[in-house]
């Protein structure tokens, strides 16, 4: 598991009446009065089972019928049928009808609200079931014991898939865009196949190769679908597909990228073809036309394009001279053809004497050319970057193309590095205005802030380690504390909204929520943990972050998570700290490096805003119920200020509120648990002492001074006999405030865990969440020369480096699965000093791995403890590290292959409560019997699923992936520049 997000149990509202709840169960499409006692019964019904396998020779099936009153209106109705063979069964679980089986037959009666049917009313009822041997439909139904026309409708829902277009593709207007699908039907045929644009229907298909022309398409960006029916009428509507749409100004150069880095004393290139075919040869020449002289074009000046090889790109190289001065130029290169538009290509000159070491800076320039390449795919057309290249990918984000605040942190430290190395900044603002687009929720995305009251921050509702204690009911009996930051941060910035990131989005909407319920806005803010410790990724349930109750069951996703009587349409958003606090992290940098070059007043937004982002970042800090540290029962005291602070940076805070303007309610919650990963003492000092990112409350400072402190202590305290840092503490024993076990020690109140906040893996396993931290470390030690830092990190380097092995080839293991003993020697409260040692609390290795991305980060720490300390080994084997790394290069970065044998649970059972049944966006249904590739089916059309497939099935071997993380190609960018930079 490389990076868990926040598990999150969010305040409700009971602001929905009970009524009208029944009725969004129901399902009811029209009701009349009651008509006369002896009614002439006569209906149709409509019976359609969506099945799956769970086993060879048995599954399970959810059963949607539509009955139809084609007779005098009725005021109750009583439906029977018989299933076919004994071996299927009523689970029970079912809607809309009160159900009973005895035998074959399978009984339902109406509802007390649906019971009433005028002439021509229809009411849509279903049921959950299972099978053994075969599941036909049944073919017989009564009506208070009037047989029914219409039959049993005998009808397995087709499956439909987009061919074409591919997520991502670009056109040019006015397009023509091929549509086309695959769809089939397992008990029939397909009677037609209908093409949409988000709701707008295009065009239809009866017969097969089933497509459509969409032609004279104007700019834009679209979301394709398609819609298959079947013979019986049943309707499955395919994993939408997100395009882009240019704008055209006739036959047209296609240049990628416009804008690259040439090291000095090297190269580096663009590619060029054609939109569209010419009639004739085209000849395609480059030149310099303003800039700096030491930016040649060295080969590719004049290219040729035939009628048959338009469409191939080719290359462009350009060439920086090596010179002796320190300025790193710029220059413009035109790339020209007769009869076509020209397009001109920014050349930023990485000046060696600037960056310090040429091989290292130039590796950097290498990898920030293939980040932004756009045929590479690591951003999104909205240049959102994708959490990976691939798409297949299941970790903690569920899928590739979604991304997360830890992906836009890493965004803002690649391009504050570019600034360091070339002087341009306005990459590093670009990325800020991009964030703050795209992940951090705007105004119409937080609508109800101004309801929220400090004195309630939220209803209490527990964790628990089993997710089948889900939904976790609501108590109002339990006391929070007091929001005691809120009212200065209003003050500071003149307003309730939040200024921090949300953990994850669905950047291409594969799942199809959109945003608020529209299905086709993109990015999507969506979320999926919500169930305790033990929900692995492949135990969630996706659901949208603004649940307006268009998708999943009546009630949305509400009531899979929280139980209560009644419920809203809402939004909420989940913050990652440690994302929040990187995001701190580079702005810092970017301040130092811009300041240091004249150049800080053309970031000194941005920079502004990080200290914004900082100062509400301190919600981290605060018990998830604002309730004193040291709490052993729901009923502990609750914080009255800023005692219920830890100052430390815990695994989430959140906040929610009502949809509706006139509902009048919101809600904050902080987190109880804190991981020792997730800790940022550079970030903290930076809030603390740097001016121009200081925070503008009242308390900012003060908090983040006192959050060094603590953050240290809590390292120190946490240290192994041998080096390396234990898991974390909680204020919330197994999410509800339990007494913890007799004997663990406490840290300023906080009892000491392992592995907190996760247990499948354990959380504090990973060897990546020590080198991501001890590199916060390491550089609040390079950049202030604290010395409780230093203290740290002189046994953590030495434990680190004695763990890992360089070998006569260059390659290199470092540690990887980590495994715990014994605990800290005890208590500890001073608010000066740091903890003693720990002589009971060991780590052991499990075993090694060659991770690119953990060995980036694991290299940056040497390298900021050894150019600080002047350590010549952790130095040396910093930059074995990178040139080991950089043995592992391919067209896109660096990778090396990885085994996935977890994805042996991609068919893993998702919990979901007995009688809940609804569907995601895509129809796939959500019910006791779904498992994670059940409510994913989209993941059946990916290119690597048939790899995966046949791992499930025991027919291939385990899948192997060359994965392209994004976090992962920035930590090592970034080391080499930085290697560049500290050792020229």
């Amino acid at each position: 598991m490389k990076y868990r997000p926040p598990s999150l149990l969010s305040r409700l509202s009971r602001r929905l009446a009970v009524a009208a709840t029944l009725v969004l169960v129901a399902g009811v499409t029209s009701a009349v009065s009651a008509g006369p006692a002896q009614a002439a019964v006569a209906c149709d019904v409509t019976y359609t089972a969506n099945q799956w396998t769970s086993s060879p020779g048995q599954g399970g099936f959810t059963a949607s019928i539509t009955l139809k009153n084609t007779g005098d209106p009725i005021t109750s109705w009583n439906l029977g049928f018989d299933f076919p063979t004994t071996g299927q069964k009523y689970t029970p679980a079912g809607w809309g009808a009160n159900w009973s089986q005895s035998g074959t037959r399978v009984t339902g009666t109406n509802m007390s609200y649906n019971g009433s049917l005028g002439t021509g009313a229809s009411v849509s009822i279903g049921f959950n079931g299972t099978w053994t041997g075969s599941n036909p439909n049944p073919t017989t139904f009564t009506v208070n014991g009037v047989t029914c026309g219409g039959g049993g409708n005998p009808n397995a829902a087709p499956t439909v898939s987009l061919t074409s277009p591919t997520a991502g593709q670009t056109f040019t207007a006015p397009a023509t865009v091929p549509i086309a699908a695959n769809a089939a039907d397992s008990d029939g045929t397909i009677s037609k196949v209908d093409f949409y644009q988000g709701t707008t229907l295009l065009g239809t298909d009866t017969s097969a190769p089933y497509s459509y022309s969409w032609t004279n398409v104007a700019a834009g960006s679209y979301s394709i679908t398609a819609r298959a029916t079947d013979n019986g009428g049943a309707t499955t509507t395919s994993t939408p597909v997100g395009i882009t749409v240019s704008q055209n100004t006739g036959p047209a150069l296609v240049v990628s990228p416009t804008s690259l880095s040439v090291p000095e004393a090297a190269t580096a290139s663009f590619s060029v073809k054609l939109s569209q075919a010419p009639s004739a040869n085209v000849t395609v020449t480059t030149a310099r036309v303003s800039g700096d002289t030491d930016l040649t074009v060295s080969g590719g000046a004049s290219l040729t394009f035939t009628p048959s090889n338009w469409n191939t790109a080719q290359n462009v190289t350009l060439a920086a001279a090596n010179d002796s001065d320190t300025t790193a130029g710029s220059g413009v290169f035109r790339v020209s053809a007769t009869g076509y538009t020209a397009v001109d290509v920014t050349a930023t000159e990485a000046d060696d004497d600037v960056g310090g070491n040429n091989t290292y800076v130039q590796r950097f320039v290498e990898m920030y050319n293939e980040l932004h390449d756009p045929a590479n795919g690591y951003f999104s057309p909205e240049g959102v970057p994708y959490h990976s290249i691939e798409t297949f990918m299941v970790e903690a984000p569920d899928h590739g193309h979604e991304t997360t605040s830890e992906a836009y942190s890493y965004y803002l430290w690649l391009e504050a590095v570019y600034g360091q190395v070339t002087g341009d900044w306005t990459k590093f603002n670009n990325a800020w205005a991009s964030m703050e687009k795209y992940i951090i929720p705007a105004t119409a995305d937080q609508p109800t802030n101004s309801f929220y009251t400090p004195n309630k921050p939220a209803t209490y509702a527990p964790e628990s380690n089993q997710i089948s204690n889900y939904p976790s009911p609501l108590d109002s009996s339990v006391t929070p504390g007091v929001d005691p930051i809120a009212g200065e941060l209003q003050s500071a910035y003149g307003t309730r909204d939040i200024y921090g990131m949300h953990w994850l989005l669905d950047v291409d909407n594969t799942y199809g929520f959109g945003r608020c319920g529209d299905g086709t806005t993109k990015p999507a803010y969506i979320n999926t943990y919500q169930r305790g410790p033990e929900e692995s990724v492949f135990e969630t349930i996706p659901q949208p972050s603004c649940d307006t109750f268009k998708h999943g069951g009546p009630n949305g996703y509400l009531d899979l998570f929280i139980k209560d009587s009644s419920y809203a349409k809402q939004w909420r958003y989940t913050n990652a700290p440690d994302a929040d606090a990187r995001a701190v992290q580079a702005a810092y940098w970017a301040q130092t490096w811009a300041k240091a070059q004249g150049k800080e007043s053309q970031i000194s937004g941005a920079v502004a805003k990080a200290a914004k982002m900082g100062d509400y970042l301190r919600y981290a800090m605060y018990d998830k119920y604002f309730k004193k540290p040291g709490c052993t029962s729901p009923q502990c005291a609750a914080g009255t200020g800023k005692d219920s602070s830890n100052y430390l940076l815990s695994w989430y805070y959140a906040w929610g509120g009502a949809t509706d303007s006139s509902a009048g309610w919101a809600w904050r919650i902080g987190s109880s648990h804190n991981h020792s990963g997730y800790q940022n003492p550079l970030a903290a000092w930076a809030l603390a002492n740097v001016a121009e990112l200081k925070p503008k409350s009242s308390t900012g400072v003060a908090d983040w001074s006192a959050s060094l402190t603590r953050q240290l202590q809590f390292y120190g305290w946490l240290q192994s006999a041998e080096g390396a840092i234990a898991g974390g503490a909680t204020n919330s024993w197994e999410g509800h405030y339990a007494t913890p076990p007799a004997g663990l020690p406490k840290f300023h109140g906080l009892t000491y865990d392992w592995q907190p906040v996760y247990h499948d893996p354990p959380s504090n396993q990973w060897f990546g969440f020590q080198a991501w931290t001890m590199e916060r470390v390491a550089e609040l030690y390079y950049a202030s020369g604290n010395a409780d830092a230093k203290a740290l990190l002189d046994k953590w380097v030495t434990w680190a480096m004695n763990n890992t092995t360089i070998n006569a080839d260059g390659s290199y293991q470092i540690p990887s699965t980590l495994r715990w003993t014994g605990q800290p020697v005890g208590d500890f409260n001073a608010t000066s000093g740091m903890p003693p040692a720990n002589p009971g609390l060991h780590v052991t290795i499990a075993d090694y791995t060659n991770d690119v991305g953990v060995a980036g980060a694991y290299a940056k720490a040497l390298m900021y403890y050894a150019a600080k300390a002047n350590n010549t080994a952790a130095k040396n084997m910093a930059k074995a590290l990178l040139d080991g790394v950089w043995k592992n290069r391919d067209a896109k970065g660096v990778s090396v292959p990885e085994t996935k044998t977890d994805y042996n649970r991609v068919d893993d059972p998702v919990y979901v409560p007995s009688g809940w049944s609804g569907k995601m966006p895509n129809g796939d249904a959500i019910n006791s019997n779904s498992t994670f590739i059940s409510i994913r089916s989209f993941y059946k059309n990916d290119p690597d699923w048939p790899k995966v497939d046949a791992f499930l099935k025991g027919t291939g071997p385990a899948p192997v992936f060359n994965y392209h993380r994004f976090w992962a190609q920035v930590d090592v960018a970034v080391a080499l520049g930085e290697y560049g930079r500290l050792f020229p």
